[in-house]
């Protein structure tokens, strides 16, 4: 399957960074009760939950804060760094691979978590869950030429 024609306009990205900001402070401000579930695509119907994932900037230093689908698996909050299937990873990502510390909130909720990459089976088995989860991370795998990355954040040990 290709990706959308209108996903490579030079919009897309700010329209998504004006859309993410915006929903960091709703979400922010009302403890997750708005924009704590994802109803677009295959979500429509009962919803995916969010949660808002905050790295430090690899360039800047600064605290960067992205609001991201997730999966609960025991303590673990597992990301995927779909970017919605466009052809680079995600600014989050790029961040978590040069400092691992981060912080999650879920809800009222905020934890410090450490980040890494999942790999092998690992992956395979997350993967399988996430696509139970929300199904459109497949057809955003078939958009992009680059493996999507799936990213566990756990208590550090």
């Amino acid at each position: 399957m290709r990706r959308p024609r209108q996903l490579d306009s030079p919009l897309v990205p700010k329209v998504m960074r004006v859309m993410s900001q915006a929903h960091v402070r709703a979400y922010r401000a009302t403890g997750g009760r708005v924009g704590g579930r994802w109803r677009i695509g295959s979500a429509w119907r009962r919803g995916v939950p969010t949660c808002l994932l905050t790295t430090t900037g690899r360039k800047s230093g600064q605290d960067r804060t992205t609001p991201l689908l997730y999966l609960r698996d025991g303590q673990r909050v597992v990301l995927v760094a779909s970017q919605g299937g466009l052809p680079k990873h995600p600014a989050w990502y790029h961040n978590i691979t040069a400092n691992p510390e981060v912080t999650v909130q879920i809800g009222k909720d905020v934890q410090r978590l450490r980040a890494r990459v999942a790999e092998g089976p690992e992956r395979a088995e997350l993967w399988a869950k996430l696509l139970e989860l929300y199904a459109d991370f497949d057809s955003y795998q078939s958009w992009t030429d680059r493996t999507i990355p799936v990213v566990v954040c756990e208590p550090a040990r």
